[in-house]
């Protein structure tokens, strides 16, 4: 994919934790970001899926000739599902099978798992923000801590989200992600602005496989 050629190549994890620590110098909120390859393996809807069409298929499969006994036809039915199962779990395929709502429902929760483990919601002042991307469901989200939403309403992080995701489309990511770093830190220093040198948490991208 064009995020994972780009974002995971070296130059870009270097330029990612550089505009960190610049964007940092010059607010006193803490930044993070996160790549997740995918917020889950959705293994359980592959298989969900492969049961549904054996099922619907199982009307078929009686109107075989009459020499093949009920065993016979019941052995289909387990290598029929078993076939489904396996070419279900090709990613792209999966990833099609997956209705939306689920995968945004599944990026969103880990983006908030991830929050609190990287120890967001305990920062100086409450002025965490992190930048969460997840590759396969092409989902991306700005969570920030309770002191940064006093500060900065949601339209404006609803807009850097709009051309983050815009950048994406046009095949740019590694450059849209430190553009979405280069706008939040705008943002942050007017709202949040230097009053000393600090650096809580970690600057380089952080990598979820």
């Amino acid at each position: 994919m064009v995020m994972a050629r780009q974002i995971l190549n070296s130059d870009y994890r270097r330029k990612v934790a550089e505009t960190i620590k610049e964007v940092e110098s010059r607010t006193d909120a803490e930044l993070v970001t996160v790549l997740a390859r995918e917020a889950d393996n959705y293994l359980y809807i592959s298989t969900l899926w492969a049961a549904f069409l054996v099922l619907l298929l199982t009307p078929l499969l009686h109107l075989l000739p009459q020499w093949l006994s009920h065993q016979q036809i019941f052995t289909l039915q387990w290598i029929l599902f078993i076939t489904l199962a396996v070419l279900f779990r090709w990613r792209p395929l999966t990833m099609r099978l997956v209705p939306q709502k689920v995968k945004y429902w599944r990026a969103a929760n880990l983006a908030r798992r991830q929050f609190l483990e990287q120890e967001l919601h305990s920062t100086e002042g409450r002025l965490g923000l992190l930048i969460f991307v997840a590759e396969a469901e092409h989902y991306v989200e700005i969570l920030v801590d309770r002191g940064l939403a006093e500060l900065i309403n949601n339209e404006a992080w609803r807009e850097i989200i709009e051309n983050f995701i815009r950048e994406i489309k046009r095949g740019k990511t590694g450059e849209a992600f430190i553009h979405c770093i280069e706008q939040c830190g705008e943002l942050l220093q007017e709202a949040a602005p230097a009053t000393a040198i600090k650096n809580e948490l970690p600057n380089h991208l952080i990598i979820l496989d």
